[in-house]
């Protein structure tokens, strides 16, 4: 195999995103949300075997040994940081590298709705950053903490697996913890996390209904957290988060997740009508009074997705909402716009409403 650092270089040249290796296959990289070929030969088992070794501290080695998989952060002078995921398969490792852009973005610069910069002033409760995977949570959430970390004097408290964006302080301090290193695991920071005096507290990955009790409990108790989760849309993160918990507990769940719950953003990442890379199309549903009364009272997806639909006046909107000012815009092209849509007719006849052509 190929020096990792020569890959990871590879795919900084070619404007990739993540780069993946495994025994007995070219690596590939995945430009634009699509995977390539690169040049180079197929990886051995031994090759692998000795990056992993390399990028492992011993303690780290045994996790894999009994879970499969492991995440770490790997920086490397002169490129950047990486956050590597080693996995077993078929009795060999493989292993896929995310480069995160150096530093956090301005929310401006992401063309995310203005409703993200409102979530970001919140001082206290509970914002949800939420997407698939590759839809470019982990740096929209980096710059809501830039954010707080540039425009508020407070102690900002990360719990990160791993750690992938590094917050030099501003206007703030920025403490970063990394699972596995500094601490066992989410929930277990959480519930200590008050020794440390924090004002915000960010949870890169909410896993588990005791992760997740920890976060409404110091959500409730005054603190600003900001947490992402995989989802693809904002119902569907409220229905995840009480489905982490037993059904005689749901209605508890919800009270409390109606309290604290500030928003959620869901986004995912488009291309360019131009072609020239990638553009987020988000969806975000704030927590107005009509908001809380539907998550206590169980509403669905569909009830959800209405009060996002009529809820303009308070920044919220639907992704197809997002959609049709993407393409207004020029930013996102009708046929992908369309492929991605929820609703695809609907999509059409919102675009005939606003004057856009709705045929290839």
């Amino acid at each position: 195999m190929t020096e990792l650092n020569d890959l990871l270089q590879y795919l900084i040249e070619q404007r990739g995103s993540d780069l993946h290796a495994k025994a007995g296959s070219v690596p590939h990289i995945r430009v634009n949300g699509k995977l390539e070929r690169t040049p180079f030969e197929p990886s051995k088992p031994s090759e692998i075997e000795a990056v992993v070794a390399e990028l492992l501290p011993v303690s780290r080695s045994q996790e894999l040994a009994e879970q499969g998989q492991i995440s770490v952060a790997h920086g490397v002078s002169g490129l950047g940081r990486f956050r590597v995921n080693v996995y077993r398969q078929r009795g060999s490792y493989g292993l896929s590298a995310r480069w995160v852009v150096p530093g956090a973005p301005a929310i401006g610069a992401l063309k995310l709705p203005a409703a993200v910069e409102k979530l970001a002033s919140e001082e206290r409760g509970l914002v949800l950053v939420t997407g698939p995977a590759a839809s470019g949570k982990t740096t929209t959430a980096a710059a809501i903490l830039d954010h707080v970390n540039t425009t508020r004097s407070v102690h900002i408290i990360t719990l990160e697996d791993p750690i992938e964006v590094l917050h030099a302080d501003k206007s703030s301090m920025v403490s970063q913890r990394e699972i596995g290193n500094d601490t066992r695991t989410f929930a277990e920071a959480m519930r200590r996390v008050n020794r440390l005096d924090p004002d915000v507290i960010f949870v890169s990955e909410l896993r588990d209904a005791d992760t997740v009790h920890e976060v409404l409990s110091a959500a409730a108790s005054g603190h600003l957290v900001i947490a992402t989760l995989t989802t693809v849309s904002a119902p569907e993160a409220i229905s995840q988060i009480v489905d982490y918990f037993p059904l005689d507990q749901h209605l508890q769940v919800r009270h409390s997740l109606a309290r604290t719950l500030r928003g959620v953003i869901t986004q995912r990442l488009l291309e360019r009508a131009d072609g020239d890379g990638r553009v987020p199309a988000a969806e975000v549903l704030v927590n107005t009074a009509k908001v809380f009364d539907a998550i206590v009272a169980g509403a669905d997806a569909d009830e959800l997705e209405r009060l996002m639909q009529e809820g303009q006046y308070y920044g919220m909107q639907t992704f197809d909402q997002s959609l049709v000012a993407l393409h207004h815009d020029g930013e996102v092209g009708l046929r992908e716009a369309l492929s991605v849509a929820k609703q695809p007719e609907e999509l059409r006849i919102a675009l005939q409403q606003a004057g856009l052509s709705s045929d290839f």
